[in-house]
């Protein structure tokens, strides 16, 4: 095999590969003679079909399967020969025909890039650290009685807390111009009020009336107000509650607990299952912060990284690809993918210099972290043990969570050789997103 390399850029190449044709088509025989011994054909005893018949049903079947495998196994060696890191897979470029004794292809690629030694010891790092306290485990029972909280119609003024049917119409003019919601009649709403979810000042409004009683106000709607028309602008709203709901909230009695697959334990069991729960749900944003930090800070100390601009617009492609998905399910566009093309190029440093430090260390993925993570993952679901068959059947999947679990287990390395300050937060403030 003779092999020669072309650098077209800093990180492009063109590898040419021949290999002596005598190989080839030693291949295709020997394949041709495997389908000979075990193709059964009408009309033929099995092994004895004519060569002739054999080349004319298979010859170009198999000559394209000899191809593939002779070009994979090939560049696998070409590249280690040359000692060559392909970023993704190659453009291949071939006849598909022997010409002067010789089978030649090219095989056109970007390269990772040569970072040199990975030094994080100057890193600044922040680990945040948490723990769930009683206070936590309390107010996540109260998050959990609120989700299941029942509604009755009463015969009084609304006040915080009731969600109220109500009917409205809204109207103002400003620079825009004249408007009016809904263009004729009235809209149709419920809402909590004191959540802001229609506008503070309208709600505000509707406290204290009752069922059919007029209401008239001067309501500055949210920027993200629903009613796109709305949105942000200021008009004189007219409104009719039409009905008037309180809630009532469940007592955590053996009812109450079985709903979460609780049968035998009482209060003590539910309690400290939440907190179970709990502790997952930290040890996971921990984690992703810890990660998050890292990373943002190994990917600034490498400004000046060369990337493959293959994996760059790769990755402004998927990111372009969820998001259009999103705005679709919301009937609303999205941007090409070369509006994504900054934070692309941050993921894709990202990944490459998480690889460089694995490979540099030697962090090898830790299977058992693999399986705990997704056991986690998976006893978020009603049938977790369907979730680990699936993942374990998917290599796509699996392959995905290996990543994750491996931009974990550097992230911690990093952060075990990092200049790093803990930083104690409580509960609710690791779990905001930060």
């Amino acid at each position: 095999m003779q092999v020669s390399v072309e650098n077209l850029s800093k990180l492009g190449r063109k590898l040419t590969v021949r290999i002596p044709a005598e190989q080839y088509e030693s291949q295709v025989k020997s394949r041709l003679a495997e389908v000979a011994r075990s193709v059964r054909l009408k009309g033929f005893r099995p092994g004895k079909i004519p060569p002739k018949v054999i080349e004319q049903r298979f010859g170009q079947q198999v000559r394209g399967e000899t191809i593939s495998e002779l070009i994979r196994n090939s560049f696998e060696q070409a590249i280690g020969e040359q000692n060559l890191r392909p970023a993704m897979a190659p453009e291949i470029g071939t006849t598909g025909e022997p010409a002067n004794g010789q089978f030649e292809y090219t095989a056109t690629f970007e390269v990772l890039p040569e970072v040199g030694k990975v030094d994080v010891s100057q890193l600044a790092i922040t680990r945040p650290t948490a723990q769930v306290g009683d206070a936590d485990v309390d107010t996540m029972i109260e998050t959990l009685r609120g989700q299941r909280r029942q509604w009755s119609p009463v015969e009084r003024a609304a006040q915080i807390g009731d969600m109220v049917l109500f009917e409205y119409a809204a109207e103002g003019s400003d620079a825009v111009g004249t408007f009016r919601h809904p263009a004729e009649g009235v809209d149709r709403v419920g809402t909590i009020l004191g959540s802001g979810a229609m506008s503070s000042t309208l709600e505000d409004a509707l406290i204290g009336n009752a069922a059919a009683q007029p209401v008239t106000a001067s309501v500055t709607f949210p920027a993200d107000f629903r009613v796109p028309e709305l949105a942000g602008r200021t008009a004189q709203v007219e409104a009719k509650i039409i009905r008037v709901q309180e809630s009532a909230l469940p007592e955590v009695d053996d009812a109450f607990i079985s709903a979460f697959g609780i049968r035998d334990g009482g209060v003590e069991k539910f309690r400290a299952d939440v907190r179970a729960n709990l502790e997952r749900e930290l040890r996971g944003m921990l984690s992703a912060r810890l990660k998050n930090e890292v990373v943002g800070k190994l990917v600034a100390a490498y400004p000046e990284l060369d990337l493959p601009q293959g994996m760059i617009e790769r990755e402004a492609e998927a990111l372009a690809r969820q998001a259009q998905e999103q705005a679709s399910a919301q009937g609303q566009a999205a941007p090409g993918p070369e509006a994504f093309t900054d934070i692309a190029r941050r993921r894709v440093a990202a990944g490459v210099l998480v690889g460089e430090l694995a490979r540099q260390n030697n962090i090898r993925i830790d299977n058992r972290r693999v399986a705990e993570t997704l056991a986690s993952f998976a006893s978020t679901y009603e049938e977790p043990e369907r979730v680990v068959e699936l993942y374990q059947r998917d290599p796509q999947l699996m392959g995905g969570l290996q990543s994750r679990v491996m931009e974990d287990q550097v992230a911690d390395w990093i952060a075990d050789h990092a200049n790093v300050t803990e930083q104690q937060l409580s509960f609710a403030e690791a779990m905001r997103p930060a």
